[in-house]
């Protein structure tokens, strides 16, 4: 029989969010350390927030909310613990409270290192890449089973079983709360790294439905910003909190009233945050003056934030900083051999030298990664051949842009450009 909810009124219930979304991850990684079990982590730190939900009513909400889920949820795990074995081995632990069992590694974050362990098991790079993503949304988010398979359009089943596959697998093979010995930092941050970009592109430019999943991309904003906190002096953490920070900025006004997309270089400037670009381009200064930055080295995420930073910063597009722009694409080009970044800088090259240049070059990338069956290929063909004056050949590349597109934020303005050339 479920729990009876009580009526919640509208400020403890936002101290009581505001609570979980920050305690959430660290009840959990402190309880996962101690017990080993996944499961038991997580349902202590949801039964302490059922018991808020039925006291907070009834006594107020406490001067420390956050510090009240902790406890409470420890509370519950030893009580648990001691029903099942009194000798057992995490109830030793637990009692104990001794870090000597537990791997340390500090990068000089203000952060305890519980957090970071719990970060780096989530996104250890021997689970699928969409697993960590899964893992991360539901551990270190704290979002429900629910919720993490509608943000990744699956069913709550086959996401349940995903979930409890993926910490089968961690278990069966050590993994939980493990952190890497120092010479394989890099490639551990990296795995980190890139599950919050996943977690961002997606929210951004949603593959599927209607084309903006504002909640994965503040998830990723989110960890994001812990990542920076807890690896202070990584260039690459900076670059890429600054990447979601000055892309996420614009967001009011990438998509019209009717909720179709709005290209950059039509968005009403005015409507961008700017405190989420002013911190956005902070995080970039950061990144550029990191340890691993000034050897004139960059990474994946710099050229990017680059990029969004002088797309960012140009009073208008027809001042937008095209030379530059291509500069960072050669970067970021030589660094991923992406045939993504390669047809957005054809689109970079057509803004710089004219769209024919950019035709020839879109359709060199095309030859060269044989790509034309790929749904971004016919768009850019059309804007470029649009620019270019050729509105016939663009209308017929619009129509096949409009398709192939998979979301409808996109079909929207796909149809508008096909309609404006009649």
């Amino acid at each position: 029989m479920s729990r009876p909810r009580p009526t919640v009124g509208a400020g403890l219930e936002s101290s009581l969010e505001a609570a979980v979304r920050t305690q959430w991850s660290v009840i959990v990684a402190g309880l996962l350390r101690t017990t080993g079990d996944w499961d038991l982590a997580e349902d202590c730190a949801q039964d302490a927030t059922e018991r808020a939900l039925l006291t907070w009513p009834r006594d107020g909400v406490p001067d420390n909310p956050a510090a009240w889920l902790t406890s409470v949820a420890r509370r519950r795990a030893l009580d648990l613990l001691r029903r099942r074995s009194t000798e057992s081995r995490a109830l030793q632990a637990w009692t104990a409270m001794t870090e000597a069992t537990a791997p340390t590694f500090d990068f000089g974050g203000g952060y305890a290192d519980d957090r970071l362990r719990l970060l780096f098991t989530c996104c250890h790079p021997d689970l699928a890449l969409r697993d960590r993503v899964a893992l991360t949304l539901r551990t270190l988010c704290g979002l429900s089973t629910r919720d993490v398979a509608r943000l990744m359009l699956v069913s709550e089943p086959a996401m349940s079983q995903r979930l409890l596959r993926v910490r089968k697998q961690i278990l069966r093979q050590g993994l939980v709360m493990s952190v890497p010995p120092a010479d394989q930092v890099q490639d551990r941050v990296a795995a980190v790294l890139a599950v919050i970009y996943l977690l961002f592109t997606e929210g951004y430019s949603a593959t599927e439905g209607t084309g903006v999943r504002d909640e994965l991309a503040e998830e990723a904003l989110a960890l994001a910003q812990l990542a920076t906190w807890l690896l202070p002096g990584h260039g690459e953490a900076h670059a890429l909190r600054a990447l979601i920070l000055l892309q996420h900025a614009r967001r009011p006004a990438r998509t019209a009233s009717d909720g179709t997309l709005v290209p950059l270089e039509e968005q009403d400037r005015t409507r961008w945050d700017s405190p989420l670009l002013a911190a956005g381009m902070e995080s970039l200064r950061r990144a550029r003056a990191a340890p691993d930055s000034t050897d004139g080295l960059v990474g994946i995420y710099r050229p990017q934030a680059e990029i969004a930073a002088l797309h960012s910063t140009a009073p208008t597009p027809a001042e937008t900083d095209w030379e530059g722009i291509v500069a960072w694409y050669d970067l970021l080009l030589d660094a991923t051999a992406s045939p993504v970044v390669a047809m957005n800088r054809a689109v970079a090259i057509g803004l710089r030298d004219g769209p024919v240049a950019g035709l020839a070059v879109l359709e060199e990338v095309v030859d060269q990664h044989r790509l034309d069956g790929a749904p971004e290929v016919p768009a850019i063909r059309a804007d470029l051949l649009r620019r270019a004056g050729d509105r016939a050949a663009a209308h017929e590349a619009y129509q096949t842009a409009h398709d192939a597109a998979r979301t409808e934020a996109v079909r929207g303005y796909l149809r508008r450009r096909a309609a404006e050339l009649g």
